[in-house]
C-alpha cells in the first residue's frame, strides 16, 4: 500500500468511526469506563501481509492519537484484530468471534475484495455493519444496505484504469494508436523469431540427442579384407 493510501485511510477510518459511533452510542446510555470495542481481522501474514501491517500501524496511530485527547465520546477505544493469513476461509470465523465473544461494538474491514467478500455472510446473519477496506465489488452480489466501502478510487473497478484514459486524452497532440499495418508487420517478424527460435531449439537438442555411431570394428571385421 503506497503511503497516501495509509494516510488517506488513517484520516477516514476516523471519520467513519467517529459518525457512526456517534449514531449508535448516545452519550447519556455509555459509561465513560467502557471501552469502544472496534473488532476486524487483518492479513498480517500471507500474500498481502505488507499492506495489513500497514493498515494495522495505521489504526494503531489512529487509536493512540484519540485516546490521547481523551478517547471516542469520552469513552477510551480499543482494537481488537485477528490474523485471517490472507485466507479468505478464515474470515467467517473471525467475524463469528467478534460480534459473538468479544462482543464488539463496532465492525471495520476486512481487508481486500475476497477476504470482504468471505465475510460478509456473518455480518448479514447479524444485521451488523461494516466498513471494508479498499474492496471493489464485494458487496454486489449481497448489496447489504450495511456494507460500506472505504476506497480511495471509488466503488468501481473501473476507476483504476479511468484516471489514465482521461490523462492520455488531455494530451496535446493527441495519442494515436499504432497503424494496423505496423501491428501486423510486428506480429510477423515476432512469429518469424519465435519459429527461428524453435528450430534452433530443435535442431540442438536433435545434435545432443542422437547416438554418435560406433566406429569400431571387431576383429573378425579387421581379419577380412575390405571389399573395394
Amino acid at each position: 500500500m503506497a503511503p497516501n493510501k495509509v494516510r488517506y485511510f488513517i484520516e477516514r477510518a476516523g471519520t467513519i468511526v467517529i459518525a457512526a459511533a456517534t449514531l449508535l452510542f448516545p452519550l447519556a446510555s455509555a459509561r465513560a469506563a467502557d471501552p469502544i470495542k472496534i473488532g476486524l481481522s487483518l492479513s498480517l501474514t500471507g500474500a498481502t501481509a505488507p499492506a495489513g501491517r500497514q493498515v494495522q500501524a495505521g489504526l494503531d496511530i489512529w487509536r493512540d492519537h484519540v485516546n490521547a485527547a481523551g478517547g471516542l465520546l469520552g469513552r477510551p477505544v480499543e482494537l481488537i484484530y485477528y490474523d485471517d493469513q490472507a485466507n479468505p476461509a478464515n474470515a467467517p470465523g473471525i467475524y463469528a468471534k467478534l460480534m459473538g465473544i468479544d462482543k464488539v461494538d463496532l465492525l471495520i474491514g476486512p481487508y481486500s475484495t475476497n477476504i470482504i467478500a468471505a465475510a460478509l455472510p456473518a455480518i448479514i446473519q447479524n444485521k451488523r455493519m461494516t466498513i471494508g477496506i479498499f474492496g471493489l465489488g464485494a458487496n454486489k452480489q449481497y448489496k447489504y444496505a450495511r456494507y460500506f466501502s472505504m476506497n480511495s478510487q471509488g466503488a468501481s473497478p473501473r476507476n483504476y484504469s479511468r484516471g489514465l484514459f482521461e490523462l492520455a486524452l488531455e494530451q496535446q497532440p493527441k495519442p494515436r494508436p499504432a497503424p494496423t499495418s505496423n501491428f501486423r508487420a510486428m506480429r510477423s517478424t515476432a512469429r518469424v523469431r519465435t519459429r527461428r527460435s524453435s528450430a534452433s531449439r530443435w535442431s540442438t537438442s536433435a545434435l545432443t540427442r542422437s547416438p554418435i555411431p560406433n566406429t569400431r570394428r571387431s576383429r573378425a571385421q579387421c581379419r577380412r579384407p575390405m571389399r573395394r
